[in-house]
């Protein structure tokens, strides 16, 4: 099944979006986004082993850095008082965060080739790659956690039905490959 859009297609106006607005808008927006996609997600009965501690994603192509701190098991938008005022910050490009985000590609190896690194305090620096790298979104338990059971139920086997369940990985892996021109 083919991509219905392209995801270096999609990073365009998401890199153009962080280069325009400030940094305090994309606070509110990513807490928001990550919050709704850890509802019915293991990953937040998790948070609580790093409760209070402040995140820094540096967006390094792109000259951005969302703050946000752990409370609970959200997150929350954080103003820092200085430009290092975190625990942890995850660091590297637009690209690299979606695919660790979309999980085109495992966290270890984006580390490791360095398309991201880690940097603060090493507890809680690991705990949350050990985190990132143990995480499975359940896209059936966040329809049910988002839509209810009854309705998520229903979305389910609907997407279950046109085969959407399946397109993720294969569009990062279209895109890698070279393409051939007829």
């Amino acid at each position: 099944m083919a991509c219905l859009v392209s995801p270096k297609l999609l990073l365009k106006p998401g890199a153009l979006a962080l280069r325009t607005f400030p940094d305090s808008f994309h606070r509110q927006i990513f807490t928001q986004m990550l919050n709704f996609m850890f509802k019915g997600q293991i990953v937040t009965e998790q948070l609580h082993e790093i409760d209070g501690k402040r995140l820094c994603l540096d967006i390094t192509d792109t000259r951005s850095q969302i703050h946000m701190r752990i409370q609970g098991q959200h997150l929350r938008p954080y103003t820092p008082l200085h430009p290092r005022d975190w625990e942890v910050c995850i660091r590297g490009d637009l690209e690299g965060f979606w695919r660790l985000a979309t999980r085109a590609e495992d966290p270890d190896t984006l580390f490791f080739q360095r398309r991201l690194s880690l940097e603060g305090e090493t507890e809680a620096g690991l705990y949350i790659k050990n985190m990132l790298d143990g995480a499975e979104f359940d896209w059936q338990a966040h329809a049910i956690a988002v839509l209810g059971p009854r309705l998520g139920i229903r979305a389910i086997r609907l997407i279950q039905r046109t085969g959407l369940d399946r397109l993720s990985a294969k569009c990062w892996a279209q895109q890698d490959r070279p393409q051939t021109r007829y």
